[in-house]
């Protein structure tokens, strides 16, 4: 069994930064992939960032492309999510997400998630 536990959420002024762990237990395989999701009140979960298990291939949204980074230093079971140039519109609750079989873009995909951690950012 797979658990997934964010931090690093909080509140921060627009322009600014913040960094976000995912500290995973249980069996992973390579194949597997990890990434980040997040969903706004009112609106859909979506896809920020994925990374293969092994830490080879990394993917990005384009809303996030330049300003986040995804990375899973090699033997440490965390993922982390670098956040630069925060804007509002990137206020959300950040859920870490797990996917047994590669890296999706959809939610669906993913068979194990966090209880997410929120991030507020003001203008």
């Amino acid at each position: 069994q797979v658990q997934l536990v964010e931090s690093g959420g909080g509140l921060v002024q627009a322009g600014g930064s913040l960094r976000l762990s995912c500290a995973a237990s249980g069996r992973f395989f390579t194949n597997y992939g990890l990434a980040w999701f997040r969903q706004a009140p009112g609106k859909e979960r979506e896809f920020v960032a994925g990374v293969t298990w092994s830490g080879g291939r990394t993917y990005y949204a384009d809303s996030v492309k330049g300003r986040f980074s995804i990375s899973r230093p090699a033997a440490k079971n965390t993922v982390y999510l670098q956040m630069n140039s925060l804007k509002p519109e990137d206020t959300a609750v950040y859920y870490c997400a797990s996917d047994r079989d590669g890296l999706g873009y959809v939610a669906l995909d993913y068979d194990y998630w966090g209880q997410g951690t929120q991030v507020t950012v003001s203008s």
